[in-house]
């Protein structure tokens, strides 16, 4: 009987990955804080009230990361691209990508409320509203001045302000630009500057998986309070405006399945699967931005080159809120509906019109659909502006419908686009979709360095091509002209290797008659 060689069984002993504790997936976590919550609110909303801080807190967490991320991967990614035409291709089918789907998504609602009819029968009296409660929930807060002022608007004043503010798309047009000029200036002088941002974006990624950890205290701090501020009881009120909109999403979702496998052949439940701790988590907080910067790191994970996602997902934070859009539609019939007014089509068009130019933009806003209704009550003088308030114990409840909505529909968007503009790589979708991690630097933020390391190994025993760095970038032998690298002392073999390298760099003996050969580090 041959006996197999220690060091092989040793080595394959390494690679084997090690079981998972059930109760330690952060999906299970988020699930039990999320039901946790809602006990909470429900039983003792008191005390589900005052325990908002906790979900608070987590998105001012991942707030702070946000620009500064946005801003590297952009940057990144549009130099790895190393082609200002096609960034600007990107960006030009996201906005008509964005702008068909918005206008679905409204037209959408229409057709759902004039077949539900949510508000009829109601004849609520708009004098009985108060307009100082719609005040305290826009907090202020207005609608762009016309589509020209939107546009102002994308422009920073300041760099510095921009970040401070956290105003995305203020910070993505600047990213745009820097990203640009390092194409165009060439990659080979800004190699200094690069080499210091994909060692911040490395940072920013860890920071990311220790924030993640602390999603289920988030989840279970925001349900209690919605449900503890609000109450279950809510559902009886707006019961038929609830069930409209939500059927209309369930519906809605259908079409983008459609959409997802005709355009870019993505399994869009077995892509709700792979990121299912993300979907609950927004679920949970009720805020898509809570999980931007995971989803960004899954869809690069999956096969979406970094440029694309860099640039789709911030945009469609903004551009593309599908599920605002079924909402804002349904809920003005609904508003007419409630206070006896019965739309004609040209009104009915007039504020679909309307409603697409105020609700772009509005992601961020303080009470934004509030805002998009109030400014459209008033352009057409359908119901008093006051009457809006009728919305205000419903609302909340809409946000779980809002964000999957609008989540999908980014990603989708980004499958789309990157299909279209051919930055995406079906084989490594498949890969992630398996469980694999496809390049390192989603690996370290999702916290799953490890695995990746051993998955390389096992890779590169097969014979297998390395990983990249991160996806739409470079390999492993492109290292050295991005990555900061230690002085090599003059005695040394190998060159510092980053996570992902599975071999070591050996430095070659020059040839006859050769100079020094380089090893990507100064000798």
């Amino acid at each position: 009987m041959k006996m197999s060689d220690p060091t092989t069984l040793k080595a394959s002993s390494a690679s084997s990955p090690k079981k998972k504790r059930w109760y330690t997936s952060l999906f299970f976590q988020i699930l039990i804080a999320i039901v946790a919550g809602v006990l909470i609110g429900h039983f003792w909303p008191d005390i589900g009230a005052d325990l908002r801080p906790l979900g608070d807190g987590f998105i001012r967490l991942i707030k702070m990361i946000i620009a500064p991320l946005i801003f590297l991967v952009i940057v990144t990614g549009i130099a790895a691209v190393g082609d200002v035409k096609a960034v600007g291709r990107v960006g030009i089918k996201a906005l008509l990508y964005f702008t068909a789907a918005t206008m679905f998504a409204l037209v959408f609602g229409l057709i759902v409320a004039n077949l539900v009819q949510p508000g009829a029968g109601l004849n609520i009296d708009p004098n009985s509203l108060s307009q100082e409660a719609l005040d305290e929930q826009t907090a202020g807060g207005e609608t762009p001045d016309g589509f020209g002022g939107f546009l102002l608007e994308i422009i920073p004043e300041s760099v510095i302000g921009a970040f401070a503010s956290n105003t995305l798309l203020q910070v993505l047009f600047f990213s745009v630009f820097f990203g640009a000029a390092v194409v165009v200036i060439g990659q080979e002088r800004c190699k200094p500057i690069m080499n210091i941002m994909e060692t911040l974006l490395e940072l920013i990624f860890k920071i990311m998986s220790w924030i993640m950890r602390l999603a289920p205290f988030g989840a279970f701090g925001a349900m209690a309070f919605i449900i503890g501020q609000y109450g279950i009881g809510t559902l009886n009120t707006y019961a038929l405006l609830i069930l409209a909109c939500y059927g209309a999403a369930l519906i809605f979702i259908g079409v983008l399945f459609i959409v997802a496998w005709s355009f870019a052949r993505v399994p869009l439940w077995s892509f709700l699967k792979y990121c299912r701790e993300e979907f609950l988590l927004a679920l949970g907080t009720a805020s898509t931005e809570a999980v931007m910067p995971r989803i960004m790191g899954k869809l690069s994970n999956a096969g979406c080159s970094r440029a694309t996602t860099g640039l789709v997902i911030p945009t469609g934070y903004s551009f593309n809120l599908d599920g605002a859009a079924i909402y804002l539609s349904i809920a003005l019939l609904f508003l007419a509906q409630a206070f006896g007014h019965d739309l004609s089509l040209g009104q009915q068009l007039a504020a679909l019109g309307v409603l697409l130019l105020t609700s772009k933009g509005m992601a961020g806003v303080p009470g934004s659909s509030f805002l998009a209704l109030s400014a459209t009550a008033a352009a057409l003088g359908i119901f008093p502006v006051a009457g809006v308030a009728l919305l205000l114990g419903a609302d909340r409840l809409m946000d779980s419908m809002r964000v999957v909505v609008n989540l999908l529909g980014n990603c989708v968007a980004t499958f789309v686009v990157a299909k279209w503009e051919k930055q995406f790589d079906r084989d490594v979708m498949v890969r992630a979709f398996a469980g694999e991690y496809t390049n390192e630097d989603s690996a370290i933020l999702l916290g799953k360095e490890e695995e990746y390391r051993r998955q390389e190994r096992i890779r590169t025993r097969a014979g297998e091509e390395p990983s990249p760095k991160f996806r739409g970038g470079p390999h492993v032998t492109d290292f050295e002209q991005i990555q900061m690298a230690r002085p090599v002392p003059d005695d040394a073999s190998t060159l510092y290797q980053p996570i992902t390298a599975a071999v070591p760099l050996v430095r070659r003996e020059p040839a006859e008659g050769e100079g020094p050969v380089p090893t990507g580090a100064k000798e």
